[in-house]
């Protein structure tokens, strides 16, 4: 049986932008995410489903950013950005006929028009991939739970700030809300479905 339908499912990539090139990740380096992402896009697009783009952005003062009171702030308010941050890397250029969502919090269905596009598009499941494991994949992930979607986590096409956070989303969190598979799994349902 097949892991899920390519014809109606949607890969959604969290931040393959500029700034993911300059963060930590573990266990998958920026470069290798990037990278199965890519293989990934050319997979979807063959197999007839949808990529979605999701990036981070914010206004030059990020004064549409989250600025909760937490014990200890993970960035500085308006902290110095490199020019390109926030646009996607060239690797993973999107064709005019696939969405780009701009998240400005963990949850990319948070504000935007992600559920609407999904839904236009007649997706039933998404296939989650990016930077990072336990923030951006996880927070968009839980919601498209709430929003009945199926979801499938591509394990070795994410990472985060540290590889004890990745496993423990992969291993704790991740199973009560979808399926976590590996790439090759991934890649043989998308392929078999471009044969056909």
């Amino acid at each position: 049986m097949s892991l899920f339908d390519p014809r109606t499912s949607a890969l959604v990539m969290i931040d393959m932008q500029g700034a993911v090139r300059s963060h930590g990740a573990e266990p998958h380096t920026p470069e290798e995410v990037i990278a199965r992402c890519v293989t990934l896009i050319d997979a979807t697009r063959r197999a007839g489903g949808l990529v979605v783009h999701v990036r981070t952005s914010f206004l030059p003062d990020e004064s549409d950013s989250l600025q909760p009171v937490t014990i200890e702030k993970m960035r500085p308010a308006n902290p110095h950005r490199p020019d390109g941050w926030d646009q996607l890397v060239p690797e993973v250029a999107p064709l005019p006929t696939e969405p780009v969502i701009v998240k400005r919090s963990w949850n990319a269905f948070h504000g935007s028009d992600l559920d609407l596009q999904l839904r236009r598009h007649g997706v039933k499941t998404v296939v989650m991939a990016g930077i990072s494991t336990n923030f951006g994949v996880e927070g968009t992930a839980r919601a498209a739970y709430e929003h009945y979607y199926d979801v499938v986590f591509v394990e070795e096409a994410m990472a985060s700030n540290t590889t004890a956070n990745h496993e423990f989303a992969l291993r704790e969190v991740f199973p009560q809300i979808g399926r976590v598979r590996p790439i090759d799994e991934v890649l043989g349902t998308l392929n078999a479905s471009a044969e056909k």
